[in-house]
């Protein structure tokens, strides 16, 4: 993977922005007067610890090339579907479906993802897992809630694996004018979705008066969406440079990823109001579980995928393996 000056400026930017955000908190730390700034301040400092882990993880997977970053993105779409699985219980009937999800389905999608086999990793999952699942259940024998064990199954495939999978299959783009440089426009995406999460909250904290969806997720505000939304806008425009956008591609495809981000962690705070939960795991400390982590990107990643593909390149080029 070409790990160019741009690539390497966008890493040293992020690492810049972590080690600012650090001296800061601990200084505010020292500072605090009451306990509940005390408590606010020491939560935003696991937050912070977290990203420097993630922030890690991200990076090497990215320098060790599309390998690295599908096995990556493959463990953490393993993870996440063990935790919504654990949340949307099913039944012994479905243990041996789950068998063949987990063990078999799972990996084999991440293969064509790394084998670049388009045809087949934009398919497997929707149609042939999609008809599999309910298959394999009936044939255990189990009827009780049949068609809510069997969708919960299919949901969570889509969602933790086949949505997520569409990130690292961004390497995959054979895109005229920037062949070799997709890592800077995975990089691109996961800091637009990441920065976008975090912008809202900090809006939303500081401004933010009018609920979106108060039964749903109670800390989402129109006035965080909107105000953490431009803000990434502007920061997403601004980094232009690394993308195969133009300043007005990028800002708009930046706007896109922002309202699907957004649309989909409400989509996931509703399955856990609905289970009765505030994470969706305890797996990343100050973050809570992965899926708490992915729930954005999760519903932004395919729809940026597709966007993307169809839009920078010519039909001529595209290639169905």
């Amino acid at each position: 993977m070409n790990f160019d000056h741009e690539l390497t400026c966008l890493i040293a930017g992020v690492v810049g922005v972590l080690i600012i955000a650090s001296l800061i908190t601990r200084i505010l730390l020292k500072k605090a007067r009451s306990e509940g700034a005390r408590m606010t301040l020491e939560n935003v400092a696991a937050r912070t610890r977290a990203w420097w882990g993630m922030v890690i993880i991200f990076t090497l997977a990215i320098l060790m090339g599309i390998t690295g970053t599908v096995i990556l993105f493959g463990l953490l779409s393993f993870m996440a579907l063990r935790e919504f699985i654990t949340l949307t219980p099913t039944r012994p009937g479905d243990h041996r479906t789950l068998f063949w999800v987990f063990f078999v389905i799972t990996p084999l999608h991440y293969w064509y993802v790394l084998d670049e086999w388009y045809g087949m990793y934009s398919i497997f999952i929707p149609v042939y897992a999609f008809m599999f699942v309910p298959m394999r259940s009936a044939l255990a024998g189990d009827c009780e809630h049949f068609l809510e064990r069997s969708a919960k199954i299919q949901w969570g495939l889509l969602i933790c694996v086949y949505s997520v999978s569409h990130a690292p299959a961004l390497l995959s783009l054979q895109i005229p004018g920037y062949i070799g440089e997709n890592a800077k426009l995975l990089f691109w995406f996961v800091i637009i979705v990441e920065i976008s999460d975090v912008l809202q909250y900090v809006w939303g904290k500081t401004c933010g008066k009018h609920k979106v969806a108060p039964k749903v997720s109670p800390n989402k505000t129109w006035e965080g969406l909107i105000g953490g939304g431009l803000s990434t806008v502007v920061i997403g425009a601004s980094l232009w440079w690394v993308t195969p956008f133009t300043l007005m591609q990028a800002a708009a495809m930046t706007a896109m990823v922002v309202l699907l981000g957004f649309l989909g962690g409400l989509i996931m705070s509703a399955i856990k109001r609905d289970r009765g939960v505030k994470d969706w795991g305890h797996a990343i400390a100050g973050h809570g579980g992965v899926m708490d982590r992915l729930d954005s990107l999760s519903f932004a990643a395919p729809i940026f995928f597709h966007v993307t593909r169809y839009a920078l390149i010519p039909p001529s080029v595209i290639v169905l393996p």
